[in-house]
């Protein structure tokens, strides 16, 4: 091996030659041609827009039946996930529940709030909510 200041040459002669040729790679189609040959915005020019009532007039002339699952008539199961509870007051985020009205709050200057309300104030929130389980 000969060392130079800048470069280090290998004449090491058991050296084997490695082929550089090319094979495809397994994940590939070979078939493949990429639509957008000429850069990234090549492929846009073909594009044409649409608003909303040429969207909607297109899908009134598709041939729907009476039956056919629509944005409406999607039953979903129930969710997984428990509801989020939100401030009866503010409608941030709650964590809490006062105890004695059933409110819930997120702060503590809405908690001292909800202790000042009178007694039909409460009950206007809470059937607000649709809370029927009301303790007095």
């Amino acid at each position: 091996m000969q060392t130079n200041e800048n470069k280090t040459l290998n004449t090491d002669s058991s050296t084997v030659a490695v082929e550089t040729t090319s094979k495809p790679l397994p994940f590939k189609a070979p078939s493949f041609i990429h639509s957008g040959i000429g850069g990234a915005a090549a492929g846009k020019k073909n594009r044409t827009w649409k608003n909303l009532k040429q969207i909607l007039a297109s899908e009134r002339t598709l041939p729907w039946q009476v039956d056919d699952p629509n944005y409406f008539s999607i039953d979903a199961p129930p969710s997984f996930k428990p509801h989020k509870k939100y401030s009866d007051i503010s409608g941030l985020p709650a964590n809490y529940t006062d105890p004695q009205s059933k409110l819930r709050f997120s702060t503590t200057e809405e908690f001292a709030y909800i202790r000042m309300l009178p007694s039909d104030v409460v009950m206007g929130y809470l059937t607000l909510r649709k809370a029927t389980n009301v303790v007095p």
